[in-house]
């Protein structure tokens, strides 16, 4: 399994991973912390797939959504889910809406690039941010590959090291608020929670 197999992977699996998609909320806890320090409501969620339950939960909680998918099929349940929020069809790498959000959101969804792309992806997350944005995302909790499974299909997962994590997020600007690795009260999800300052060492 290849990272790049990743976009066609979700394009042919997207119905089926909405219907089996966990919606106990079991990440309602750290959404409720990343909403509390952001300074708005105004949420950029990065793979954002089906809008349910993490997106469909902050929109009940007055956010403004803009989700962000480079699988179609997954913008086109987005969109059916959330029909007032923007959805925005577009991968992520490069990614330049010209425009900054309260709350960066990338839950389960950076995870599936390569470890390059993910270096690269801190200053798209600094581009989108302004003085006191919430960035929150999810990796492993140590440096490594994995191959996992969606609706039977392989799919690739990479981390780096949490601290490169540290070193890339305090280079573009953001202070870690908390990283908790295999956080046991989020089914085992390693997450991180940072602040932009703004001010790049």
């Amino acid at each position: 399994m290849r990272p790049e197999d990743i976009i066609p992977t979700y394009e042919r699996v997207a119905r089926g991973f909405a219907r089996s998609r966990d919606r106990t909320l079991y990440e309602r806890r750290w959404l409720d912390r990343a909403l509390n320090f952001a300074p708005g409501r105004k949420v950029l969620d990065l793979g954002c797939g089906p809008g349910k339950p993490l997106a469909a939960y902050l929109a009940d909680r007055r956010c403004e959504i803009t989700g962000v998918d480079a699988a179609g099929s997954m913008l086109v349940l987005f969109r059916e889910n959330l029909p007032r929020e923007r959805a925005v069809h577009a991968d992520m790498r490069g990614l330049d809406l010209g425009e900054t959000f309260d709350m960066l959101l990338a839950w389960n969804s950076t995870f599936h690039l390569a470890a390059d792309d993910q270096r690269a992806m801190f200053a798209t997350f600094a581009a989108h941010a302004h003085a006191r944005s919430v960035l929150m995302f999810t990796s492993g909790p140590h440096a490594g590959e994995a191959t996992g499974t969606v609706e039977g299909a392989s799919v690739y997962h990479a981390s780096l090291d949490p601290d490169e994590y540290r070193s890339l997020l305090a280079e573009n600007g953001f202070e870690v608020i908390d990283f908790v690795p295999e956080d046991p009260t989020c089914n085992g999800h390693s997450i991180w929670l940072a602040r932009f300052r703004n001010e790049a060492n």
